[in-house]
């Protein structure tokens, strides 16, 4: 086998199980990760594990090598491209970037690092934090290759660093680094190079430490504010409260508040 077949043979995404928390890799480094319909296919089907599986309460997605990614792989998806866009979610699976009416039910956290172009940008916006290298790069460049961002940047890219700061960058497709991605809001957290998986990892756990159900109903309570306005959101705080209330890990908690102990949470 040739080393170039062997390479093709490669999972474009390498995911694993760290406990409660599902990471999810970007693995096709020597094309600086950038995505081709396979990677997009698999990282789909990762996000539906991620989904379905009750013992996995977080995603860390991050990616292998030096750089998060390139951006789309245009030549092998491009002639993919038909009247309709194209389709990414294979039976099983989850649209990463949320833009087709689906939602993931789960909280992600992105470790980013030496590159992020076009959808690792959207796949951040799209995701509830990210934690970035210092010195990584960031570009949300389609309009300089002839086409819009297409992963949700139009839609989350406003709210997220206000119209102004947002149209910037997507209107002039000019790089931008770490500190900037920082004081706009679309990254949480900098830190030292090579840090970046491990402190993403950190909140992660910390998340997943947390009542998995109470957790879910406050990511959907945020999400249903955006969505569907603040009128929705109100109506549903009452209900969801007393669903909540009535779960096995509310007694848990409460029970480890009085006795000053961690919480063990079950989901249920």
């Amino acid at each position: 086998m040739s080393d170039q077949q062997s390479v093709a043979d490669q999972p474009r995404i390498i995911t694993e199980r760290r406990g409660h928390v599902f990471l999810i890799g970007f693995n096709r480094p020597e094309k600086r990760n950038a995505a081709d319909f396979a990677l997009l296919q698999q990282l789909a089907l990762a996000y539906g594990e991620l989904e379905r599986d009750p013992e996995l309460r977080v995603g860390l997605v991050h990616a292998v090598g030096e750089h998060f990614t390139a951006g789309l792989d245009l030549a092998d998806v491009g002639p993919r491209l038909g009247p309709d866009g194209i389709d990414i979610v294979p039976e099983g699976g989850i649209h990463p970037w949320q833009v087709d009416g689906s939602s993931l039910s789960k909280p992600v956290v992105m470790a980013v690092q030496g590159t992020c172009l076009t959808l690792g940008i959207e796949l951040m916006l799209a995701s509830d934090m990210t934690v970035a290298a210092e010195s990584t790069m960031f570009g949300q460049i389609e309009v300089a290759r002839g086409i819009l961002p297409f992963g949700g940047a139009t839609i989350r890219f406003p709210r997220a660093a206000g119209w102004g700061n947002a149209m910037r960058w997507i209107l002039t497709g000019d790089m931008f680094d770490a500190a900037e991605a920082h004081r706009i809001g679309i990254v949480q957290e900098v830190v030292p190079d090579g840090t970046q998986f491990d402190r993403a990892l950190q909140l992660a756990q910390r998340i997943a430490g947390q009542a998995p159900l109470a957790v879910q109903a406050t990511l959907a309570s945020a999400r249903s504010a955006v969505r569907d306005g603040d009128a929705a959101a109100e109506a549903g705080l009452q209900p969801t409260l007393a669903r909540l209330a009535a779960t096995q890990d509310a007694r848990i908690g409460m029970a480890a508040f009085l006795s000053r102990t961690p919480a063990d949470f079950i989901g249920r």
